[in-house]
């Protein structure tokens, strides 16, 4: 059986990104204006930026998709179309959207242009597929939340729809982005753009009474302020027993009291909320990382695999477009495997990694309960080659690196291992160690290393 390769899809939070994403794999990009997608900070993407990205694209042979898909309240709605019509004149390959009434809006005005659903949406069956089909969608990304067997019953309900799914970056405590925990703690709403991730910052709890005069949940240790409940008792009631089930549907013994979350960088502000055993980071999954369920995926008919995570860096969307298009390839061309790209991948700054719900794990697989922070375990992202000249690269450091380390240099057409043995700066000094401030120094190289990327290894490569 010849398989049909599919559309591998990155994030591109500038133009930078969105080129590095180009030239190590990347068949399309999404981008969208921080007013109507969900990265309303770190993203360069004003229109003058989306016009020079989809005239880029186009030139390349690839796609560029506009994200539009906040759920939008009135006052957005009131200027929806307004805003995206210079947009819809630059000609973007689709729009990827989730608020049903700004679909059929854009539906009416500009029906020739493809719409994607966004995974904000939350399509989790092959019957809200089809709904969508019928209301004119061009693609479903499907929710994160689905099995490889979900997602095969919906390719062979709906054959002729395309379909997306999500096999890298981070995971939402919600379904996918339908959080409000953000809003709650900090004002600051996921579904408009701006989430602060709080769900992976470190708690510790605090025992609390109820006052059952005022609802207020009133710590027990000295110093601390209480938290007064917006609805007093019977909201501090609902907080203390319906949201704290164990998964049979019964009460964890340890939820029959209402508990006070203290943030590690929030001294003395106490929130409410449950907890269980494990403690510490009780909200914060692991990353994604589905590299060695691509060839499953590619059989199954998907028509797009993408990555996650407009606002991380160009290191991550290099490294990310390289490894899922060699898996891509080899899958399609019927090679085996390789293991070396989840080596590759542990390069990456993550907080763990999981293959979420598309294979089903006990519990303790999809959490992270140690760490909040991104942590990198095989090497470190530590500059990015600006000019070669006469066998020297200049480097724009981004962390520290010295004479002796092994790095690796990261291009798109392959990747090689070197021990730094000389080291000088811009005027000819010799150096033993370039800090990340950043500053700029020279290094040796031998082959292609135009715009490259240079990574530290943690141990010498076997």
């Amino acid at each position: 059986m010849t398989l049909r390769a599919p559309e591998l899809l990155l994030p591109a939070g500038s133009l930078d990104k969105m080129s590095a994403a180009y030239d190590f794999g990347a068949d399309a990009v999404y981008a969208g204006q921080p007013r109507y997608s969900l990265r309303a900070r770190n993203n360069e993407f004003r229109l003058e930026q989306i016009a020079t990205g989809i005239a880029h694209a186009h030139a390349r042979g690839k796609k560029f998709f506009v994200t539009s898909n906040l759920l939008a309240h009135n006052d957005k709605v009131r200027t929806y179309i307004r805003d995206l019509e210079p947009v819809v004149q630059l000609n973007p390959d689709a729009l990827i959207m989730a608020d049903a009434g700004l679909i059929m809006m854009v539906r009416e005005k500009w029906p020739h242009i493809p719409i994607h659903l966004s995974v904000q949406a939350n399509t989790t069956n092959w019957a809200a597929v089809k709904f969508w089909q019928k209301m004119g969608v061009a693609r479903i990304i499907l929710s994160r939340e689905l099995s490889l067997d979900e997602v095969a019953r919906i390719r062979e309900e709906c054959p002729d729809m395309e379909l997306e799914v999500f096999v890298h970056g981070a995971l939402c405590i919600a379904y996918s982005g339908r959080c409000l925990l953000s809003g709650y703690f900090n004002r600051r709403d996921p579904n408009q753009g701006t989430c602060t991730n709080a769900c992976r910052w470190n708690y510790k709890t605090h025992d609390a009474e109820v006052d059952p005069n005022t609802g207020e949940a009133m710590a027990q240790t000295e110093g601390l302020q209480g938290f007064n409940f917006a609805s007093a008792q019977q909201e501090a009631e609902e907080n203390a027993y319906s949201e704290s089930s164990c998964g049979n549907g019964q009460r964890h013994p340890s939820a029959d009291k209402v508990y006070l979350i203290e943030e590690q960088g929030r001294p003395g502000q106490l929130m409410p909320i449950m907890e269980d055993e494990h403690g510490t980071y009780i909200m914060n999954s692991k990353d994604l990382r589905a590299v060695e369920l691509v060839e499953k995926l590619t059989k199954i008919g998907v028509d797009s695999l993408k990555i996650e995570g407009r606002t991380k860096s160009l290191y991550y969307v290099s490294r990310t477009a390289q490894v899922y298009r060699r898996a891509i390839d080899d899958a399609v061309a019927g090679r085996p495997f390789n293991p070396e790209l989840i080596t590759e991948l542990e390069g990456l700054a993550n907080r763990g990694y999981t293959s979420g719900f598309l294979e089903r794990r006990p519990a303790a697989d999809y959490q992270n309960y140690e760490t909040g922070h991104s942590v990198t375990q095989r090497s470190q992202y530590v500059g990015e080659v600006k000019n070669v000249s006469d066998g020297w690269a200049e480097v724009e450091t981004k962390n520290r690196f010295a004479v002796g380390d092994w790095i690796e240099i990261i291009h798109p057409s392959g990747n090689r291992t070197m021990k730094l043995e000389t080291m000088k700066g811009l005027d000819g000094t010799p150096m033993e160690v370039a800090v990340g401030n950043p500053v700029r120094v020279l290094i040796p190289v031998t082959g292609p290393a135009d715009s490259a990327l240079i990574a530290k290894l943690s141990q010498a490569p076997a």
